[in-house]
Parts: C-alpha cells; structure tokens; sequence
C-alpha cells in the first residue's frame, strides 16, 4: 500500500510518499516547501496570509499524489499550528480551502513520533539507531528533534522513554523574534542563548548526562552536512563529534562573507536559521555532556506513518 504522509512545521512543510506492508515501509519520495510559517505569526496570531500559504502548499501536494493515484494522505501539524492562538480558525480555514483534514500533535506526540521513528529506522524492526547507540547500556540515550518553532528532547534506557518534553522554541521561531539582519549580531546571540537556556532547565528531563545524542530534524541535518563538508568526510557520514558542532558554531558566528559563502555551498535554504538552530544544538550538548551525535533520517513523519497508519508502538520496535 502507498501513503502520503506531510508534516506543516514552522519552517517547512514536507511531503512525504511511503510503500507499506505489515510492519515494514519505505521512502519512495521526498518534497518540501519552504513555507515559513513562524514568520506569519504576530502576537500568537497565524496571518490569513500564512494560512493562505499552508492552503497553496497542501493543495499542490494533494493534486500531486491525485496524479499518482494515491488516495490515502495524512497531514499533521506541529508548533506552527500547535502554539497560536488560531488554530481552530486556521484547520477550518485549510479544510474549506483544500479539503484537508489536519491533526495537530501535542508536544508529547510529537516527541514520542520522532522517538518511534529514529528507533524503527529504515522501516525494519530492531533496526533504527537506537538499537546500537547510546550513553551506557544498548538503546540508552538522549534524542532532540530541533524544528522551526518547537524541539523536542526524549531520554531513553533499554529502548523505552524515561521522559520527553517539548520546549517552545525552534531555530525559525528564534530567528524571527530576535535576529534584524541576515545573521544574528553578537547582543542578539546573547539573547537567543539566554532563552534557550531558560528552556533547557524547564526539561522535565533536565540534569541528565548523556555521552550520546540522537538527533532528528533539518537544523541536525544541516549541521552534519556543514561539518562533513568542512572536515572532508563522507557526505553520508550520520556520527559527528559533539566538538565539531560546537566550532561549526564558533566559527559561523562571525557572520562574514566566508561563512555566508560556505552557508550558501552546503545548505543554502538554511541561510537565516541555521545560526540559532546550531545555538540550540550547541546548548544542549553543553547542557547534557554529550560527546558524539547521530543524525538519524528518519524522525516525526516515519513515526506517525508507523503508529497512525501502520499500528506499529514503540513496543513492538
């Protein structure tokens, strides 16, 4: 069977087409839109123009699976629709104008989905990174799903969640309520590292240490892509020392006509958030100790595939 899976972030909106059967899937294609919705948010309000845009995107991807003939599509929301004040508004709104129903996930949703679906992986049980990494025991761990307007952190032991939270902050969300130009100055770093460490304290999971991280999301891609291409190592390298994203992060900050030059080579759609995603990413590894990262590939969409579609629990992986 073929679905159509799409998640509206605060940054992107992506679409992806998965084959399934049983208990196993895979990726057959991947589109995304750079929609930007944290930037249509004013005093927790969601713009008509923004839900306009959300409604253009949807549509277009719905008439692209209609060209496949694949009827079954699944939208679900996240920070972008989760913390305004309009929500309601908005899904009435994009259902009337496309026809398309949208769930928006809780915060523990959301991290339990990005947890599922790095643990499962490729779509074989027993098979996803959390199977072979972590901070002690096999499956023991610290997983951070970094998006545009919220990120999620899930401590593991023995493949199961201990605690998971989601914190009210993203590197799109950042960008929009502090940065003025194209790259933050040195007072607005400040500001964004001092939010983001009143976020991290709030962390139900707050105080662990953790040797390793498991990161999901596109500010962890961006990153990995960024130190693989300055170090000279494989482009499909997923383990990066915690020590490299903290001097990707030194030595982005200074904002020059270098780093906006290596921005544009490596990830260029990251352009203005790829700075406060890294201050997000840099504080948490300072926060739990962590010594090595593993990007992982698969994150919210997979587990929502998983255990919305499939029947799949965290159990069962």
């Amino acid at each position: 069977m073929k679905c159509g899976i799409v998640d509206v972030g605060s940054n992107t909106i992506r679409l992806s087409l998965y084959q399934w059967e049983g208990r196993t899937f895979k990726l057959l294609m991947n589109k995304k839109e750079m929609a930007g919705l944290a930037g249509y948010i004013k005093n927790g309000v969601l713009s008509d123009s923004g839900i306009l845009v959300a409604c253009r995107v949807l549509a277009g991807f719905k008439e692209l699976l209609h060209n496949f003939d694949i009827a079954d599509l699944y939208v679900f929301g996240t920070a972008s629709l989760r913390n305004i004040v309009n929500t309601e508004e908005a899904l009435e709104t994009i259902q009337a104008v496309t026809g398309i129903k949208v769930e928006v996930l809780s915060g523990a949703d959301e991290a339990a989905f990005s947890f599922l679906g790095a643990t499962v992986g490729g779509g074989a049980p027993g098979t996803g990174l959390l199977a072979d990494v972590g901070g002690g025991a096999p499956g023991t761990g610290l997983l951070a799903d970094v998006g545009g307007g919220s990120t999620e952190l899930v401590a593991y032991q023995n493949g199961a969640i201990t605690s998971g939270c989601s914190l009210p902050m993203g590197s799109l969300s950042l960008f929009t309520k502090y940065v003025s130009g194209l790259f933050p100055t040195r007072e607005e770093r400040k500001a964004i590292r001092a939010e983001v460490s009143t976020e991290l304290e709030k962390a139900r999971n707050a105080g662990l240490q953790c040797d390793h991280l498991t990161g999901v999301g596109g500010t962890f891609r961006a990153a990995a892509k960024l130190c693989n291409d300055l170090s000279g190592a494989d482009p499909d390298n997923k383990v990066i020392p915690a020590e490299e994203i903290r001097s990707l992060y030194k030595g982005l900050k200074k904002g020059d006509q270098d780093t906006l030059k290596q921005i544009l080579r490596s990830v260029p759609d990251r352009v203005h958030t790829i700075l406060p995603g890294l201050a997000i990413l840099k504080s948490i590894l300072d926060a739990y100790q962590v010594s090595t990262v593993t990007v992982s590939t698969c994150g919210v969409r997979e587990g929502y595939l998983l255990h919305r579609v499939m029947g799949v629990t965290s159990h069962d992986a």
